[in-house]
């Protein structure tokens, strides 16, 4: 009896054999798939709030009773903007004269101007519009007008910027004399911000 025992066990063993075929290990689980990571839309402004001053280089032309005449400017400003996000807000003063400037016999000494401005904040670029103040020293006096025009800044680092600037004056009655005279000036500008 023994020996059918032993040869029962030996069957059943023999007929389990297929069940634990196969690999020994762990059945794989793949991982569910995941949805990526989309960075939150940053807003695309830098930052131009602050103080600045600068050096400009460029033209000025100018036109009174069918009389042009154009010569080269050079100057300095200054001012403050302050940026909302998208939008810039600021002021500024400039100085600029010529050398040998006359027109129609009448030298032109130097321009001085005081400005507001607003802008588009594109990051690195500021896009802005101005209006103010200008007044003009000539050999026949002074005259106080209105200033208005465009200019582009770019921020080479955030410690100094380039750009350029067009503006259009009108000046009537230069020093009492009856002459009035309309310019514009187109100047380059580098900037040396704090």
């Amino acid at each position: 009896m023994k020996s059918s025992i032993l040869a029962i066990a030996a069957t059943a063993s023999l007929a389990a054999l297929p069940v634990y075929a196969g690999s020994m290990d762990e059945a794989t689980v793949e991982a569910a798939p995941v949805a990526p990571v989309v960075p939150a839309a940053t807003p695309m402004g830098g930052d131009w709030t602050g103080p600045y001053v600068g050096l400009s280089f460029g033209s000025l032309q100018s036109q009174t009773g069918g009389t042009d005449a154009s010569g080269g400017v050079y100057g300095v400003y200054g001012g403050y903007d302050y940026d909302f996000g998208n939008f810039v807000l600021g002021g500024e003063f400039d100085f600029q004269a010529g050398d040998d400037y006359d027109l129609a016999g009448v030298d032109v000494d130097n321009v001085m101007r005081l400005k507001a401005r607003a802008g588009y904040d594109l990051g690195n670029t500021l896009l802005y519009g101005t209006a103010g103040v200008a007044r003009v020293d000539t050999s026949l006096g002074d005259s106080t007008g209105p200033v208005g025009g465009v200019g582009i800044d770019y921020k080479v680092t955030d410690r100094f910027s380039i750009g350029g600037e067009a503006l259009a004056h009108r000046f009537e009655d230069v020093g009492g004399s009856g002459v009035d005279v309309d310019a514009q000036t187109y100047s380059l500008r580098a900037s040396f911000r704090f």
